[in-house]
């Protein structure tokens, strides 16, 4: 069937057809810029990240932009507090949200402009709207007609009634109506600010990715990515305000939205303003990177997912295996020599691919690489031959490259070497002073993490092999 990608808009799956055949338009909102990114934030890049790897992986020309939002109500707030300015702020933010995705092997955007950076594209659309009768002045301000564009709530699925009730709007009663939203803003003294036809003022939220988005990727995009928690009313008033300035439809041919990350089951998302979060930084000082993102991605992007210390060092533990399984792999890529090995590898790659043609259903991919790694472990141990060792080997690697596994993190194999030796040390002490329950545990933590010990007349050894 091909690749098969969940619309929000649409909430079914649809085949996936580009608006330029080869080459894929992508647009994911990124981070604002008053504080660190949290593991929430990291669970949305590594998904978008492994979702660009894969298009790229099927013969995709992927175009993709991440914009910073380095203009907005709580970056003016966090930069008087700390006696900077707001450029400043963003400067020490962006570069560490840099250093932390590259920990975390999030390949980085095509383009990551800054909304300061599109001052004047943000006020040609505003001008635009006022022009074509969706938006109006008001001393100063400019706000968007929502009762103007007939498809106002359609990402959403609510009505205008539906979403004044549970929604926090602007309060402005001089407003044609409550839920029209900002696309200037004046200037409040101290306040960064830019001139404009309508005085000195700044841009409103909403507009800044619509403006970010056609500069570099034109008037409608393949594919545009955030958390659920911005269909409303983020990416409803991009919708809304993009289609009613280029008068082309739809503006974003699927909306891809992942579930929330929370501490634990129960409650609300993580975000920085309640505090409730695990920064990025450090969950990469705890976990090794291969750990984080096989704990992600062993959840569907669509699930909700709750971050625990337990889980992340379970997918540890299925990385070292991954790592056990590629081990002394050849630089070179092995021809197949169309023996079972190699015939398992292929079927294994075949359906990694259904698996993520489906939405790209990554639990169900994680599951064939964590099977043919299996295969590699145990075919090492009955003494397969180098060719089709390494031909299994290869296609491991291929599709954990896909899934942006670098797997040499800090306990891969020649890391260890003098730890396993250690722990092997110390359970021969444990079994000579006959405390079998300790031995016995030390065991059993190393053979799940790809150890096997052998116990002979002349002591204990040790060697990687299946788990």
């Amino acid at each position: 069937m091909g690749l098969q990608i969940y619309n929000s808009m649409t909430q079914q799956k649809e085949e996936f057809v580009t608006l330029e055949p080869g080459v894929v338009r992508m647009y994911v909102c990124g981070p604002n810029l008053y504080g660190p990114a949290h593991v929430g934030h990291a669970m949305s890049y590594v998904i978008f990240d492994t979702i660009k790897r894969y298009l790229k992986y099927r013969g995709y020309r992927v175009v993709h932009v991440q914009n910073f939002t380095d203009i907005e109500d709580r970056i003016i707030e966090t930069a008087k507090a700390n006696g900077t300015t707001i450029s400043a702020l963003a400067d020490q933010y962006i570069a560490r949200f840099f250093r932390e995705m590259d920990a975390l092997n999030v390949s980085r955007a095509d383009y990551h402009p800054r909304a300061t950076e599109v001052i004047p594209d943000i006020i040609r659309m505003v001008e635009g709207l006022i022009q074509k009768g969706y938006a109006y002045a008001l001393d100063g301000d400019v706000y968007f007609r929502v009762r103007q564009f007939k498809g106002y709530g359609s990402l959403s699925r609510r009505s205008i009634e539906q979403m004044e009730a549970g929604a926090r709007v602007e309060v402005d009663e001089r407003k044609e109506h409550p839920m029209d939203f900002a696309l200037w803003k004046t200037a409040k003294p101290g306040e960064p600010s830019w001139e404009s036809p309508w005085g000195q003022g700044r841009p409103g939220w909403h507009i800044e990715c619509s403006a970010m988005s056609m500069r570099f990727l034109g008037e409608q995009l393949d594919i545009h990515g955030g958390g659920q928690d911005v269909i409303f009313p983020h990416h409803e008033n991009e919708v809304a305000q993009s289609e009613a300035y280029s008068g082309k439809a739809p503006f974003v041919r699927y909306w891809v939205h992942n579930a929330l990350l929370k501490l634990r089951e129960g409650d609300e998302k993580m975000t920085r303003h309640l505090g409730n979060f695990v920064s990025a930084q450090d969950a990469l000082d705890k976990f090794g990177t291969d750990a984080i993102r096989l704990f992600l991605l062993s959840s569907h992007y669509r699930s909700p997912l709750s971050w625990t210390d337990e889980g992340v060092m379970a997918a540890e533990r299925g990385a070292a295996r991954l790592r056990v399984a590629l081990r002394d792999m050849a630089d070179k890529p092995a021809e197949s020599p169309h023996d079972a090995l190699s015939q398992q590898a292929e079927t294994a790659r075949s359906a990694f691919v259904v698996a993520m043609d489906d939405d790209f259903n990554t639990p169900r991919a994680v599951a064939q690489v964590f099977d043919l790694a299996r295969l590699v472990n145990q075919a090492r141990d009955s003494g397969a031959s180098a060719q089709s060792l390494g031909y299994a080997q290869s296609v491991l690697k291929e599709l954990t490259d896909v899934l942006g596994l670098p797997l040499m993190g800090r306990s891969g194999p020649s890391q260890a070497e003098p730890f396993v030796s250690l722990l092997v040390d110390v359970r021969n002490e444990l079994r000579a002073a006959r405390q079998w329950a300790l031995a016995d545990d030390i065991r059993e933590r190393l053979t799940q993490l790809g150890v096997v010990l052998e116990d002979g007349p002349q002591g204990t050894t040790w060697r990687y092999g299946a788990e």
